[in-house]
């Protein structure tokens, strides 16, 4: 899938958010994203209230130039997927570039839509081009980073995160609904029943709950049948500090 042939929304499922067209790299919050020789800085645009532009920095490391294109989509997450649609609420500059060894190439983005009363969410995507055939019996991997974009409205913005449990065709899952008007992030998220029994949850791509979205991790680690009675104990990272509260059990079919 080409997703930059239409204006259709692109979904991907969280747990293939690294399955793209090329090989792929996501940018989840740590210091820095990189591909092979690229370095990009900062790994995430954060856009204070009134801020109309930021910039981002891409590294060659390497040995060789390197050609990069360079793309916003407008990113939302639906039915537990994310969802990558072109926008031009977001204007970079230069869109493509060649990066000398050793060298770095500054963009420039600008902001030409601005929030009301809830974060807007982006993302770009840098995509290394390859300049060069690969050597005999090599193959020449392009890489591409996702750097995710929060821009704040004027208004006081807050995430509003609910968890619960659901059970649905046999199987036990953990539901965060998110109806603030901010994006959350969660990481080490652990579970364990009011015995002491440890339960596992998907590892996902993207640790973000935007606001608005739903997010689900299939749990694992039970017996067979419902997760047993009693209160559930939740723990997790956020970027404010940490989560840790008690929990229903599963319930439906």
């Amino acid at each position: 899938m080409i997703i930059n042939k239409s204006r259709a929304p692109v979904r991907r499922s969280m747990c293939a958010a690294s399955s793209m067209i090329a090989a792929s790299l996501l940018a989840l919050g740590a210091g820095r994203a990189t591909a092979q020789s690229l370095t990009v800085l900062p790994v995430t645009v954060q856009m204070a209230a009134g801020q109309k532009s930021a910039s981002l920095t891409i590294i060659n490391q390497g040995e060789t130039e390197t050609a990069v294109q360079v793309r916003v989509y407008a990113w939302n997450q639906s039915d537990g997927s994310q969802v990558l649609v072109p926008t031009s609420d977001v204007i970079v500059s230069p869109p493509l570039a060649t990066v000398a060894p050793s060298a770095a190439q500054v963009l420039r983005l600008v902001l030409k839509r601005q929030p009301q009363g809830q974060e807007l969410t982006y993302r770009i995507l840098v995509d290394q081009i390859p300049t060069a055939a690969a050597a005999p019996g090599t193959v020449k991997i392009a890489l591409r980073l996702s750097i995710p974009i929060f821009a704040e409205p004027a208004e006081r913005v807050a995430s509003h995160v609910r968890f619960h449990m659901e059970r649905s065709a046999g199987e036990n899952y953990l539901v965060a609904v998110n109806d603030g008007s901010r994006h959350e992030a969660y990481r080490d998220i652990t579970l364990t029943t009011a015995t002491g029994v440890a339960l596992k949850t998907d590892v996902n791509a993207s640790p973000y709950i935007l606001a608005g979205a739903t997010r689900r991790w299939h749990v694992t680690g039970a017996a067979p049948g419902a997760i047993p009675a009693g209160d559930l104990h939740l723990t997790a990272r956020i970027d404010g500090g940490t989560v840790d509260q008690n929990l229903a059990g599963a319930a439906g079919s």
